[in-house]
């Protein structure tokens, strides 16, 4: 476990799949992330590469060949390598190898950094191409925040404040998780959406296009809030198992397939791409 530290925050990042574990207010003494119960969803904040969303018949296909995908991609059961470590920052790496290329025919070097300063957690995705052509991708993030913040409070006492205020659309999923074309809207009043235990019985809220750039999680009790900020991420996911006691807010540069016939690869709807020898980065930030 890696452990970054400062006068305001303590986060923590394991290995596999590079995956925050813990952001901590010292200040507050709150536990901002959902802490992974498995009998509801054992995840902290994947994180998601080559793919973001589900994949038609679970493959992509590269060059006229098929190959076998996961949904969001193979990162978050991957055993990332510490490349950099200080007390704030820390930087993680997983290179091509035998495993991946089975699924992912490109040698990459993918890079995970995070940082603190105050009370603010910023991450940077750095996509490395080691191929002589165009390399193409998705990546995304997956953080889960726990809600309530505080034990005498009720999930319902929260909402979702969006930076504007904007009509929301969101791009409906079926059953197995791909875009189905459909659209429904989402009601916001004074740019809040109140968390319920029914809002995610449909799945996902999936959002493309937004003009907010950034969603605060807030208590109606209190001035304790989490803001996500992507800047640079036209895609964006909200969800809940229903029943858990958290919410995602997820940054994505990439989405799942739409029902109906694959396409190869470099097609795919917000697919990114790395030029031969190149270096793509992007990032977002967590305040606390």
């Amino acid at each position: 476990m890696t452990t970054l530290e400062n006068d305001f925050i303590k986060v923590s990042i394991r290995s596999q799949g590079a995956e925050l574990t813990s952001i901590y207010n010292k200040r507050t003494g709150i536990e901002h992330l959902w802490q992974a119960d498995p009998a509801v969803w054992g995840w902290h904040a994947p994180n998601l590469f080559p793919v973001v969303g589900g994949c038609l018949d679970n493959q992509i296909i590269v060059d006229g060949k098929p190959y076998p995908m996961e949904r969001h991609g193979f990162t978050r059961q991957s055993e990332f390598t510490v490349i950099e470590a200080t007390p704030t920052k820390a930087c993680f790496s997983l290179k091509s190898n035998e495993k991946t290329r089975a699924g992912y025919p490109y040698e990459f070097d993918f890079q995970i950094e995070y940082q603190i300063d105050n009370q603010v957690l910023t991450l940077i995705y750095r996509v490395i191409n080691r191929e002589d052509k165009r390399m193409y991708f998705s990546v995304g993030s997956h953080p889960a925040f726990a809600v309530p913040f505080f034990p005498n409070e009720k999930y319902e006492d929260y909402y979702l404040e969006f930076q504007n205020e904007e009509p929301l659309e969101r791009h409906m999923l079926s059953t197995k998780g791909y875009f189905t074309g459909e659209t429904e809207p989402v009601l916001t009043v004074d740019k809040q959406l109140p968390l319920t235990a029914d809002l995610f019985n449909d799945d996902a809220l999936v959002f493309k296009n937004l003009a907010s750039r950034s969603v605060t999680i807030r208590s109606r009790n209190h001035d304790q809030a989490v803001t996500v900020s992507f800047p640079a991420f036209p895609y964006l996911g909200i969800w809940a198992k229903p029943g858990g006691k958290f919410v995602c807010i997820e940054p994505w540069l990439g989405c799942a397939d739409r029902e109906g016939t694959p396409v190869p690869f470099e097609e795919k709807e917000a697919i990114q791409h790395v030029e031969p020898n190149g270096l793509f980065e992007t990032g977002y930030t967590i305040g606390v």
